[in-house]
Parts: structure tokens; sequence; C-alpha cells
């Protein structure tokens, strides 16, 4: 990347940013936020606040490092790559373009214009919502909820068997003859597969670690289900990428996660069932008018049949 390039992807993520931090919800920022830069180390004899030197002043206003830092956790992941001493004066020089802007609109009384209150009205009418909805969230959550959705999801998702496979892929249906010879002969099957093989695998001797029948092409997984752990090919199985050889290395049923493992993602799924069902307690109770696009009333939604007595 060209340093005109990298320039141009700063300026664009950091304008970006900054887009989002104004017009997003704060979940939704929380839940996208890449995992923190490494924060810098101390001095020796010294503290990580001490260690935060200031690195710029515009106007007066000082940043420190970890602005610098705070700034970079805010642009695309592609960018967060780059070597920080690489992209480190760009992002100074944001920081200060930033705060010149900001004083500039100040200067010009626009905190006081009727567009800006509208966009902080509604930033602060998102905040409102999301700390509302996070309250009634914490207080309907349980372990127990938590439990239950964990065994939906068992239930829903049973463990598939598993098989665990090698395979060397050729071209050609000789090609496979004679490896399935070779390998009658005595031959290592890791060996011809890292000679012969023209897939990824073959610089793992043909593993294809384990797999479930669905995540295959049919006529692999039909051929790598039939067969007996330490099973060979006695010939060539054809799919669309050519002609394999396999060898069956273990069978087994799928691990499912622990409600331990899994409570991190059931948290998210119980909350979301939470605040969709606090939302609709109070479209319930609340006096909602609906009018189509041209401004004239909207048909009624039908009412839900009611349940039939057993």
């Amino acid at each position: 990347m060209s340093f005109k390039t990298m320039r141009a992807a700063l300026v664009v993520a950091a304008l970006g940013s900054v887009a989002a931090v104004a017009l997003s919800p704060a979940m939704a920022q929380d839940a996208a936020k890449p995992a923190a830069a490494p924060a810098a180390k101390p001095a020796a004899g010294g503290s990580a606040l001490a260690d935060d030197p200031v690195v710029a002043r515009a106007n007066g206003k000082e940043f420190k490092r970890s602005d610098v830092i705070a700034l970079l956790q805010q642009l695309d992941p592609q960018v967060q790559q780059m070597p920080l001493q690489m992209i480190y004066p760009q992002l100074v020089d944001q920081l200060i373009q930033a705060q010149l802007v900001t004083e500039a609109g100040y200067k010009a009384k626009l905190q006081d214009s009727a567009e800006v209150k509208k966009r902080l009205k509604q930033a602060e009418e998102q905040f409102v919502q999301q700390a509302w909805l996070k309250a009634e969230i914490d207080k309907k959550m349980s372990p127990e909820k938590i439990k239950a959705a964990y065994d939906k999801w068992m239930k829903e998702n049973p463990p598939q068997d598993e098989v665990r496979a090698s395979h060397i892929l050729v071209k050609t249906k000789e090609e496979a003859d004679a490896i399935i010879k070779q390998l009658k002969g005595g031959a290592d099957f890791a060996k011809l597969a890292a000679e012969k093989g023209t897939d990824g695998t073959k610089d793992r001797g043909g593993d294809l670690d384990y797999f479930t029948k669905d995540r295959m092409v049919p006529e692999f997984a039909n051929a790598a289900f039939a067969m007996k752990v330490g099973d060979v090919s006695q010939a060539p199985v054809q799919t669309e990428f050519g002609f394999h050889v396999i060898k069956l290395t273990d069978k087994r049923k799928q691990v499912p996660p622990t409600l331990d493992q899994a409570t991190p993602q059931l948290r998210q799924i119980v909350a979301q069932e939470i605040a969709e069902e606090v939302v609709k307690g109070l479209e319930k109770t609340a006096k909602v008018e609906k009018f189509n696009i041209d401004g004239s009333p909207m048909p009624a939604a039908p009412a839900a049949p009611a349940p039939q007595k057993k």
C-alpha cells in the first residue's frame, strides 16, 4: 500500500468512524468493537498512567498517546492491522484536524443550530433506549432462562456422527489406480499424499480432520462414511474435483459445547428474546397509528386467531 493510498484509507476510515459514533447505538458499537490494541508498557519504575505522554497540541488542547490508541480502535480492522509506527503520523494528524474542525464549528455557534440540537436529541434518545432496554434485560435475565435456551438448542441440534479421513486427490483415474496399487504394496499414505496430492491437504499428509456428512460433496461423504476405521479406498472416488483415494482414520460423535462454554452466545440470544418481548409489551399498551407512504391510513393487521379449546 502506497503512502498516499494509506493516508486516503485513514482519512476515509476516520470520517466513517465519526459517522458511526454519531449515528449508531452504543450497544451496537460495543458488540462490533474490535479487540483493544495492546497498551504501551510502562517505563521502568513508572506506571502506565505516567507513561502516557503528550503527543500533540492544537491551540492549547493536548493529545496523549492513549488518544492515538483510542482513535485507532475506532478505525477499520484493515487499518488496525497496519504497524502502529507506520500510521502514527496520520493518526496524530486526524486528532489535530478533528479538534480544529470542532473549534471552528463552536466558533460558528453551530452547537446552537437546529440541526445539531436535533442530532443531539436523537443521540440522547438512543442512549435512553439502550439504558432502559439493558436494565430490563438485566432484570429478566436468569440462569434458568439460559439453561432453557441451552436445552432447546441441544434438542434442535443433536450431536452428529463425524469421521476423520485423509485423501489423495489427483486428476485422473489412472493416477488414482496407480496410487491404490502402491498403497496395497505397503507405501506410506501420508508420504504419497505429499508427493502426489494436488490440493492444500498434501502438506499435512492429506488429512481432512473431522467432518460431518453434510460438509462434503455426496460422492465423497457417502464413500467415507461407509468405510471402517483403517480402511483405504479399493477404487477411486470421483467427484467434481477429481479422483480421490481415501483413508478413514477415525469415527466419533460430535462433542457438544457445555453449558458454560455456550453461555456467552446463549446470553445474547436470550437478551434478544427478552428485548423483543419487552417491546411487544409496550406496543400492546400504546396507542399506535400507521399510515401508508402517501399518508393514507394503513389497514389494520388482522387479529390473531383465538386458540382452539381442546
